[in-house]
């Protein structure tokens, strides 16, 4: 089967030095596509450097909520030059969070739409995080027109109710397998709600492994021994979203493999396209 990655931060340094032998494990576990999500400027460098070694990866670039206080004068210019040099990046991570310590919705409210604009002025899709900020995420989409490239709400955890209202926006949603932590069952039930064509799956690694008892990868950083996400847990995202949707996990793995490709795009480079180096 083969699998694709909505959202990851395989460019992460914790994730560095285990990458040669980890990546045989994903590769056998079906990954074969992802997208690699930047959370500000200091680690878009990080991210196109990964993806130039990586062909079959997508680059993801975008101001994290988290370091919106600490984005630099000149972040829209760079943001525009790195859209610009790799005509198969994303915008994301972007987003709203009301519950990192010393949030400022207002700003961070102004930054995801300048993001948002520039991603649309582009024709690229954008990857959305929000937490604890449903309200004022839905308030700043509301005057929008209904995204023609499409957006992800990676690992939704929102209301269900609002689900058919952000997929009339364009919204896809995907599965972690974080979600099978025992409180997190009433994300993995909300996907029972969501169209099938608008579902993904996702790992977030190296960050927020599934449940020791689901963790068929246990791995943890070279040094400091803390605990990392294996990339081969989207094995993992699939085998619970299909228990969860009462489905065989193969029509699952070919359903949000075509899901993935209608959002992003094909996996691997394109015919005619070059990354410039960035």
């Amino acid at each position: 089967m083969k699998l694709c990655d909505a959202h990851t931060h395989y460019h992460f340094p914790s994730l560095a030095p285990c990458w040669e032998a980890v990546w045989p494990e994903a590769r056998a576990a079906g990954v074969t596509a992802a997208v690699v999500n930047g959370t500000g400027g200091e680690d878009w460098p990080l991210v196109a450097e990964f993806v130039r070694k990586h062909s079959w990866c997508r680059a993801a670039y975008g101001i994290h909520p988290w370091q919106a206080p600490r984005r630099s004068a000149g972040w829209e210019t760079d943001l525009r030059a790195r859209l610009e040099s790799d005509p198969r990046a994303s915008v994301g991570e972007i987003g709203l969070d009301a519950w990192v310590e010393g949030h400022d919705l207002k700003d961070q409210t102004d930054l995801f739409l300048r993001q948002w604009d520039l991603a649309a002025s582009y024709g690229r899709p954008v990857t959305v995080h929000c937490v604890g900020a449903w309200q004022e995420l839905r308030a700043a989409l509301k005057p929008q027109a209904p995204s023609g490239e499409g957006f992800l709400i990676h690992a939704y955890n929102g209301p269900p109710e609002w689900i058919p209202w952000f997929a009339g926006k364009g919204a896809y949603f995907s599965f972690s397998p974080y979600f099978l932590l025992d409180r997190k069952r009433p994300q993995r039930e909300a996907f029972r709600q969501m169209p099938p064509e608008r579902i993904l799956l996702e790992t977030d690694s190296p960050e927020l492994s599934p449940p020791p008892e689901h963790n068929p990868w246990p791995l943890h950083e070279t040094a400091g021994g803390k605990s990392l996400n294996h990339p081969a847990n989207l094995a993992v995202a699939l085998k619970s979203l299909a228990s969860t949707l009462d489905r065989e996990e193969a029509e699952m793995a070919a359903l949000t493999t075509r899901n993935w490709q209608r959002l992003f795009g094909p996996a691997g480079l394109m015919a005619g396209d070059v990354i410039k180096a960035g």
